[in-house]
């Protein structure tokens, strides 16, 4: 998962390959908190990580609930109704799929609960169910603004509940309500319980989702319409045993829609035409606009069919989150789509019609937007532009716009704060990675004499981009470690059986550690001996060779910063910033002398100086990629600069050279 500040997606071209979703968001923290009402242990399977399950997960745990984690299972010891934890602050962060049910649950339990959440949370509209939960005789006060959270809920007796008359609640503000009513209500089932829908019912597929689980959980409501729903009296919760998650069918709008604007054939594996997400509904829309589109019952395969897609115009009542995915599929079309009936996009994380109008016109789209409706105008070729997409601490806003990174013009895509994804999908980026294919990937290059420091510039750069990173002096360290191992010399007579190892070298970088086989060699390369070991392998030209492809290798999205001696001039030579990172001789003896003497390893500066100064000649005077800046590299003497004074001039030349500025 990306916690940068941002993140740069490059201009992709294509997409292949199988890409497996996580749980859904809406089924899990469904399930956890209907686990948590029933009687009995329930064993969870395939139960979605992300930050709205842990909020969930976390405020159930501080009610006393019994919960364990082995081998990918979660196994939840519900309480039969009955929280043993009768009085709680609970933190809801942004999860509205945890602060509306529990709401209306604690409201029915007998204690004294506050919740709350982060500032957005604040201002997504609780009120309605308020009131429905208030007409029951339930006991609520709002601590801020009257009709949102954060709430304080108070201790009523289940027999002062009044259940005689039917319970009226909006249905045209957010289904969430009535579904935080139809799980709680079955604790109060003395009698029937009847909900009245007042006004057109929203989402209906969230609701189906809700009446399917109640039923795996031994609870059977009647429907009449989308209008009213009852609650047979008796009515108990009891554990199914065990109950898998299906995988996010909201999330597989993203692939869907990627195979659509850029697959032969992509699959998508945990969803399928027997989903019970309404969601699942987007392959109708997508199809519409041209994909076609294969299923079964857990799996699609999507491919490109029309091309440019067809404009669509759609009520999206049904599928909610995932129309969200129309509107950038949309900037690809034929002509202007129209998204219809998206009044709840206005109270969710954010207001989603705003973000997405705001976001598709910086990519340089005509849009059109009103109280429940998004109109996109395709863009052409020569119409894209760069954008840095702000996010809104939405996570579905930063999925979307990863889609804009296939734009004809191939101009990379900036997502500000990409780590909002951990909502429903932490490992969102890395798993589109898995399966497109860039026009290229950015490389910086760090290049430099020994001791100049330029290992951990390159090390701090590709953390502040959230970019892989090559430290090709640990390759030629680790081939001088095996090289002495295999009782071998650094001479031209055993230079191919040493570059035969490097060849085939069982190399790793894991966490900072530099795994060779599985051991952990990081402290073994860095003693004095095996620099020298390292200067001498590199001047040998087969060695050399030999790990070139090695180091090509660690090319990959969304991008690689590389330090070594030659990266800018032999190994990424095509890269678009490089630098020479120096430093006096001095200056890098004395870092080098205190690095070693924390560590316990007896040195003199003046020995050390001479060390430096003689490989310094010898990397600079080799016949085989000879130590140099390259013609366009950019030269950083740090001798009195910090790390993060280095760090910052590197980072402030990236951004010189990418397309974002001034936008």
């Amino acid at each position: 998962m990306f916690s940068t500040d941002f993140l740069d997606i490059p201009p992709l071209t294509e997409a292949a390959g199988t890409v497996r979703l996580p749980g859904s968001k809406s089924i899990s923290n469904r399930v956890l908190l209907l686990a948590a009402l029933a009687s009995g242990t329930t064993r969870v399977h395939d139960l979605l990580d992300s930050d709205d399950t842990r909020v969930m997960l976390a405020a159930l745990a501080q009610l006393g609930c019994g919960i364990e984690q082995a081998d990918g299972t979660l196994r939840i010891t519900g309480l039969g109704g009955k929280f043993s934890n009768p009085q709680a602050n609970l933190f809801m962060g942004n999860a509205g799929t945890a602060m509306r049910p529990l709401t209306a649950a604690l409201s029915l339990l007998g204690g004294d609960f506050e919740l709350s959440g982060v500032p957005r949370m604040h201002e997504r509209p609780i009120g309605d169910l308020v009131d429905a939960l208030t007409q029951l005789g339930c006991h609520i006060d709002y601590l801020g603004n009257p009709g949102y959270p954060p709430l304080r809920i108070h201790p009523v007796t289940l027999q002062s509940l009044q259940l005689d008359t039917p319970i009226r609640v909006r249905g045209d503000v957010s289904s969430q309500f009535l579904t935080a009513l139809l799980m709680a209500l079955p604790l109060a089932s003395r009698r029937d319980i009847t909900i009245d829908v007042v006004g057109e019912l929203i989402s209906k597929p969230y609701i189906e989702i809700t009446l399917n689980l109640l039923a795996r959980f031994g609870i059977h409501v009647r429907r009449e319409g989308w209008q009213r729903f009852t609650i047979p009296a008796g009515s108990r919760y009891q554990s199914p045993g065990e109950i898998h998650v299906e995988a996010d069918a909201s999330s597989a709008s993203y692939f869907i829609a990627l195979g659509a604007i850029a697959s032969e054939g992509l699959r998508i594996e945990g969803v399928g035409a027997e989903s019970i997400q309404g969601d699942i509904r987007f392959v109708e829309a997508a199809g519409q606009m041209g994909a076609r589109i294969e299923s079964g019952s857990n799996w699609l395969r999507v491919a490109r069919g029309a091309w440019p897609l067809k404009a669509i115009t759609l009520d999206c009542n049904h599928i909610p989150d995932a129309a969200m995915t129309l509107a950038v599929m949309a900037l690809y079309a034929d002509g202007p789509t129209t998204l219809t009936n998206i009044a709840s996009w206005r109270v969710k994380e954010t207001d989603r019609i705003d973000a997405m109008a705001n976001e598709l016109v910086k990519l340089g789209a005509r849009v059109e937007a009103g109280p429940d409706f998004i109109r996109v105008f395709p863009l052409a070729a020569d119409g894209w532009r760069a954008a840095r997409i702000k996010t809104y601490d939405d996570h579905r806003v930063a999925m979307c716009f990863s889609l804009a990174a296939f734009n004809p013009a191939s101009i990379p895509v900036r997502i500000l704060d990409p780590h909002c994804v951990a909502k429903t999908f932490p490992d969102y980026f890395e798993t589109l990675f898995s399966v497109v294919r860039p026009l290229s990937v950015p490389v910086i290059c760090i290049d430099g004499p020994t001791a100049s420091g330029k290992g951990t510039l390159a090390v701090e750069v590709a953390h502040a981009l959230g970019y892989h990173y090559l430290d090709s002096g640990a390759l030629y360290r680790v081939t001088g470690l095996a090289m002495r191992r295999a009782g071998l010399e650094a001479d031209p007579a055993q230079e191919m059986q040493i570059a035969d190892l490097a060849r085939t070298l069982p190399l790793r970088f894991d966490a900072g550690k530099v795994m060779l086989a599985g051991e952990d060699v990081s402290d073994a390369i860095r003693s004095e001996a095996a620099g020298m070991d390292a200067s001498r392998v590199s001047a040998l030209p087969a060695v050399r060779a030999a790990l070139k492809d090695l180091q090509v290798s660690f090319r990959a999205l969304p991008g690689l910063v590389a330090d070594g001696r030659d990266m800018g001039t032999v190994i990424f030579p095509d890269a678009p910033l490089k630098v020479y990172l120096t430093a006096s001789a001095a200056q890098r003896a004395e870092r080098r002398y205190k690095q070693l003497i924390s560590k316990g390893i007896s040195t003199t500066l003046d020995s050390l100086r001479s060390d430096l100064e003689a490989r310094d000649l010898r990397d600079s005077s080799r016949s085989v990629a000879p130590l140099k800046p390259a013609e366009d590299a950019r030269r950083l003497d740090n001798s009195n600069l910090s790390i993060e004074q280095s760090v910052n001039e590197v980072l402030n030349w990236w951004q010189q050279v990418q397309p974002f500025s001034g936008r």
